[in-house]
């Protein structure tokens, strides 16, 4: 096998939650240039519609599946649902999260704000890789892969409830790499930096033209913030033969930051 070769997700069925827009979308692309069959999921119907339709363009079978990915009872009907239509499960990203885009101290924050984040940034994380894992069990084989942030690395004025969070989903991370190991299931993490998503842009109040002075703002050492195809090549590896020999890690994509 060459080196390349390593990299192929032929006859892999791959999963994103929160698979219609932004690094979602951009991980699903990559995966189904890699090789898989892809499944998107979200809430918004029309976005992962749109998704899939562009997958099969590109030749891969591909299924849309709307779910509030943060209602565990769901996330087991989706899972259920993968199994019967697609017939396996062998990789699973956590990539679903984020929040309203309001920027809140932690004085400042209603409880029903705390909970909408840890319910989407963290609970759906472990209901996501609960299901998944115990199909993977089965097959003795599958990666899983949680997308974090690098503010898990560091203090977040007026988005603590975020950065707790995936701060929380890297230790996670370790923790479910140890107890699955023996199954055969890798876990690991990407903590992107600053991409432009819909709620990175509301979060900072900034317009299209003023995201490279941005950049510069955040002082990032490669000069321009990220792109959705800048972390989708690390979750190619990470679901791939390529990374076979690691797991509880997390990759930190975010221009030298």
């Amino acid at each position: 096998m060459s080196i390349l070769d390593r990299f192929k997700l032929e006859d892999q069925v791959a999963v994103v939650t929160g698979g219609g827009k932004g690094i979602g979308e951009g991980i699903a692309y990559g995966l189904a240039e890699a090789g898989a069959d892809v499944v998107v999921v979200s809430r918004t119907t029309e976005q992962i519609a749109r998704v899939a339709a562009n997958i099969r363009e590109m030749g891969r079978n591909a299924l849309a599946i709307t779910a509030d990915i943060s209602n565990y009872a769901r996330v087991q009907e989706v899972v259920a649902e993968i199994e019967q239509t697609m017939g396996r499960l062998d990789c699973w990203v956590n990539n679903a999260g984020g929040g309203d885009g309001i920027p809140r101290t932690f004085m400042e924050l209603p409880e029903e704000q705390w909970d909408v984040q840890l319910d989407l940034n963290l609970k759906a994380v472990w209901s996501g890789a609960q299901a998944a894992s115990k199909v993977m069990k089965e097959r003795g084989s599958g990666t899983i892969i949680n997308i974090s942030s690098i503010l898990s690395h560091t203090a977040a004025p007026s988005n603590g409830p975020y950065t707790l969070a995936k701060t929380a989903v890297e230790n996670f991370t370790q923790t479910l790499a140890a107890e699955l190991a023996e199954f055969g299931i890798r876990v690991n993490a990407i903590a992107p930096g600053p991409v432009p998503t819909e709620v990175f842009v509301k979060f900072f109040e900034v317009e299209e033209k003023d995201l490279p002075e941005l950049a510069v703002t955040l002082g990032i050492p490669l000069g321009r913030l990220g792109d959705p195809t800048d972390i989708a090549p690390a979750v190619v590896y990470l679901a791939s033969d390529a990374s076979s020999w690691m797991t509880g890690k997390t990759i930190t994509i975010a221009g030298g930051l």
